[in-house]
């Protein structure tokens, strides 16, 4: 996936909204291949704890990463609101499993502040920062940091 740092794209960003571990995070909407709810994952021994499993989505292997512990807040409770966040990352498809979707959300590029150190309990590192609306805050993810490791 190529760096998408948002001084890199106009004014208006649009980005799609999720919860995972009780905190509201956003993705940009240009960096989503697709949000399904195909869950016919099969475990991989040895992998890393946040490795939930691999599915194969119409031909592809795509790994599925339970976003919640890749984070540092609790694992994504299993439930019918479980999404899978489909995204691109050099090549190989990557899950992003979520425990619900939420809206998409609109936002000028000169609203979104710096992130703090640590967002809700999350890794700040893996924020690109941090959009007020009129009722929550959103963390926007810096989805090329969290698919670093």
């Amino acid at each position: 996936m190529a760096k998408q740092n948002i001084d890199a794209f106009s004014e208006d960003l649009e980005f799609s909204t999720f919860y995972v571990g009780g905190a509201l995070c956003g993705i940009n909407i240009l960096n989503i291949q697709e949000i399904n709810k195909h869950f016919e994952i099969t475990k991989v021994p040895q992998a890393s704890e946040y490795i939930e499993g691999i599915l194969n989505l119409r031909g592809r292997i795509v790994t599925i990463i339970d976003l919640g512990k890749k984070l540092g807040l609790a694992p994504v409770t299993k439930n019918k609101d479980n999404r899978n966040i489909i995204v691109n990352s050099e090549d190989e498809h990557i899950g992003l499993l979520i425990d619900s979707i939420s809206d998409v959300v609109s936002a000028k590029k000169d609203s979104i502040e710096s992130s703090p150190s640590n967002i809700g309990g999350a890794k700040g590192k893996y924020f690109k920062g941090v959009l007020k609306t009129e009722k929550h805050l959103i963390g926007i993810l810096d989805i090329d940091e969290v698919l670093k490791e």
